[in-house]
Order: structure tokens, then C-alpha cells, then sequence
């Protein structure tokens, strides 16, 4: 069970979506003092000295019905600016390191798996046939060449008394 889940965490899209998370979610309060006090400031000179930024109410001195496009825009830089940052420092090298990893793995050279036992066994009891194969006929072209000196033996007796 622990195993399972070892390798679920060790996966590298689960890694990468856990720094995604954890970072982005400790560099917010960084992107957000920079919105809040860099963009915020600029984008209100834009849309007037009205503090809530740039955008208009629908009905006239109704609060409730502002729409707030320095706050979308607001919201979209923090989003740019946090996604970048993650982007670039960690998930583009990783990335890197995940290639030459991959690389220098199908640069080497594969090691030999072991051969199962019952392989092994049956290998050897293979080798083992084939010797007694061989020895077998060995004897036999022995006895053939022993006969035909034999029987050249007798042809030249035969041939000697005629």
C-alpha cells in the first residue's frame, strides 16, 4: 500500500503540480504587495483619482454595481506574474534535468537481466543433450570408419590368397 502511494508521489506531473502549488502559493503575498502598491497606484492615475481604480458603476451611486477592471487587471498580472516565476524556475529546469536524464540513460549501455532459473536449468539440460549428441556421434563415425578398415582388411586378405 505504502509502495503505491510512493510511486503515485514520485511521479514527476504529481511533483511538479506539488511546487507549482506550494510556491505559487508562498510567492502570493509577494505578487500581491507588488499589485497593491506598484500597479494598483498606476492604474488608478489611469482611471481617475477615484481609489478603486479603473472602471465605472452601472447604476449611478449605487457602490454595489462598480465594475472593477483594475481589479481583473489587477488579478490577471498577479496571475502572469505568478505563473512565470513558477514557470521559470522550476518547472523549465526540471524539465531540463528530466531530459538529460533521459538522455544519459539511452546513451548507456543496458545492463544484462538475469536469467530466470527455470531459463538457466533449461539451458544447461540443452547443453548437456547436445554433448551427449555429440559423443554419441562420435561413436558412431568411429564404429563406421573401424568397419570399413575391417572390411578393407578382409577384402586384402581375400585379394593376398587368390
Amino acid at each position: 500500500m505504502l509502495k503505491g502511494f510512493k510511486d503515485f508521489i514520485l511521479r514527476g506531473n504529481v511533483i511538479e503540480l506539488s511546487i507549482a502549488v506550494v510556491v505559487g502559493t508562498a510567492f502570493t503575498a509577494l505578487v500581491s504587495a507588488f499589485t497593491a502598491n506598484i500597479v494598483n497606484p498606476i492604474i488608478a492615475v489611469a482611471g481617475g483619482v477615484n481609489t478603486r481604480g479603473l472602471g465605472f458603476p452601472i447604476l449611478p451611486g449605487n457602490d454595489k454595481t462598480f465594475l472593477d477592471f483594475g481589479a481583473v487587471i489587477t488579478a490577471f498580472v498577479t496571475f502572469m506574474i505568478t505563473a512565470a516565476v513558477v514557470y521559470f524556475i522550476f518547472v523549465a529546469p526540471m524539465n531540463r534535468i528530466n531530459h538529460m536524464v533521459k538522455k544519459r540513460l539511452a546513451t548507456a549501455e543496458p545492463e544484462e537481466e538475469p536469467v530466470p532459473a527455470d531459463t538457466a536449468l533449461l539451458a544447461e539440460i540443452r547443453d548437456l543433450l547436445a554433448r551427449i549428441a555429440g559423443a554419441e556421434h562420435e561413436r558412431t563415425a568411429d564404429h563406421a570408419a573401424e568397419e570399413r578398415a575391417g572390411e578393407r582388411a578382409v577384402e586384402a586378405v581375400g585379394e593376398r590368397s587368390r
